[in-house]
């Protein structure tokens, strides 16, 4: 009997391997075409403010590392620093108190962020500067004519530095308060009843738990309320304080170089507020570890989806 072989099949019904599909990169003409356009107009704009002789860039120069100049950048560094710092603190009191079940206590924040955040900060600042046309002497005591202890003249102890620091840090204060309410609410109230059933006490849930976990959403809008208050800073100089912006007023009121000082200026507000931006970044970073776990798609794995 004469015998047939079976073809082997099998090797036909597999699979191709994901390797041998071919990969298509998505076009996308329109986006590329977009792209090239607002290069070219990127590129148009930069020539034109580098080869305009109007701008004095020769002036720029000679001013952007001047004593005057530095000495107000430094200025404008410590006020920063000083009233974001009495900011935060007293922000997450103001947060705290805010989400007191006591009443009294959560009426009082509400009260003093209604007011700080609902009127100008530069009215604000005038009215600290001219705080003595109301209290000509600064004491404290009991109310209602009680007792007091003078601690001296407001024209004396309220210099213009220390009215641009009220001004700034209560201010601030109020916006921070919204801030960190928010991160605390997002906290999960099973973290509360943990923390309770470990035997934990009001100031230690607070101080152990909830705010760390708070600060994954309290730091990047506190980064932006920072680089704000950078700024903003620049409003001091209507009490005359020697910051950045009024050091190059100074300057461009006896050189009348208005354009080349307002630059220079501009120049160290973005220096600044870039390096602020970058650590906001790596903070952003270290606080939010091991929540953004999923892996970020590869170009090919995007393209192999596509096709």
């Amino acid at each position: 009997m004469q015998q047939h072989s079976i073809p082997d099949t099998r090797t036909e019904s597999l699979p191709a391997s994901a390797d041998s599909i071919p990969v298509v990169p998505l076009r996308h003409p329109v986006r590329r075409a977009i792209a090239v356009v607002l290069s070219v107009l990127a590129l148009g704009a930069g020539w034109d403010v580098a080869v305009n002789q109007r701008y004095h860039w020769d002036v720029v120069v000679s001013y952007l590392f001047a004593p005057q100049i530095l000495t107000g950048a430094w200025l404008t560094i410590l006020l920063t620093v000083v009233s974001m710092s009495v900011g935060i603190a007293l922000g997450t009191v103001l947060a705290i108190m805010r989400l007191s079940a006591n009443p009294i206590v959560s009426t009082i924040s509400r009260g003093y962020i209604w007011f700080f955040r609902g009127t100008p900060l530069l009215v604000q600042l005038i009215f600290w500067y001219n705080i003595a046309a109301l209290y000509p002497v600064i004491a404290f005591g009991l109310p209602f004519g009680g007792p007091s202890l003078a601690l001296g003249s407001a024209n004396v102890l309220i210099t213009p530095l220390c009215a641009a620091l009220l001004g700034l840090s209560l201010n601030e204060a109020a916006y921070m308060a919204e801030i960190i309410r928010g991160g605390i609410g997002s906290v999960d109230k099973g973290q509360y009843d943990a923390a309770r059933a470990l035997g934990m006490n009001g100031t230690q849930l607070m101080g152990r738990v909830i705010l760390p976990q708070a600060m994954r959403v309290v730091l990047p809008p506190t980064g932006n309320q920072v680089i704000s208050m950078l700024k903003g800073t620049s409003l001091v100089s209507v009490l005359a304080i020697s910051d950045l912006l009024y050091s190059a007023q100074i300057i461009y009121s006896n050189n009348y170089q208005t354009i080349p000082l307002l630059i220079v200026a501009s120049l160290w507000y973005l220096l600044m507020t870039t390096i602020l931006s970058f650590f906001q970044t790596k903070l952003e970073r270290r606080y939010g570890r091991g929540f953004d776990t999923a892996p970020r798609p590869t170009r090919r794995s995007k393209t192999r989806t596509a096709s």
